[in-house]
């Protein structure tokens, strides 16, 4: 596991013997993160992630210049790990909440420019998540809500979807406020 670009490019992480996570792959990561950079600007964005996990994807958005970024995550350990790594690349403006994904939506009011969640995969509300997101209001304007699944879920229909990209067993289903005429680059 490592940051794939930025001022941290090639940092390797070392995954926690601990971690109950399920890592984004480095190869999905990069696939995922050139398709981010052709609509973001990351200096200008605030970023949340949901799940959080190892903070992989917190960190490429941070190594990125993105200095506006949450991570949630519930699990001790992986806070810890999260705070650490973020205290050793001394990135600024990173919060990391240890707290539950979903009393964490009900109780924001914040809108972000990009969410990620990267939920575990056999999640029971997983579906869930998207309705979530966009009742409480939670994209920013021209925004993306980004959802890290397997095949054996499907948002196609669901009425914020835009697109979808799929590397392996690995799909990232991108959401925005309107996807009507949303620019496909």
């Amino acid at each position: 596991m490592r940051i794939i670009s930025g001022k941290y490019k090639g940092y390797r992480l070392n995954q926690p013997h601990f971690d109950p996570t399920r890592p984004t792959t480095d190869f999905a990561k990069e696939a995922l993160f050139n398709v981010i950079n052709n609509y973001f600007n990351f200096d200008n964005i605030k970023m949340l992630d949901l799940f959080a996990g190892t903070g992989a994807i917190s960190y490429e958005f941070l190594s990125r210049g993105c200095t506006d970024v949450t991570s949630i995550e519930m699990h001790r350990k992986c806070v810890d790990f999260i705070k650490k790594t973020s205290e050793h690349l001394k990135f600024e403006g990173h919060k990391v909440l240890q707290t539950d994904v979903f009393l964490f939506i009900e109780s924001s009011s914040t809108a972000y420019d990009v969410i990620f969640a990267g939920p575990p995969y056999p999640l029971p509300n997983l579906a869930e998540i998207p309705d979530l997101i966009f009742k409480k209001k939670l994209v920013e304007g021209e925004g993306w809500f980004i959802l890290e699944h397997n095949p054996k879920h499907n948002f196609d229909e669901h009425e914020h979807f835009w697109s979808k990209r799929q590397y392996g067993t690995t799909i990232f289903s991108i959401f925005v406020n309107e996807p009507k005429g949303y620019d496909e680059r």
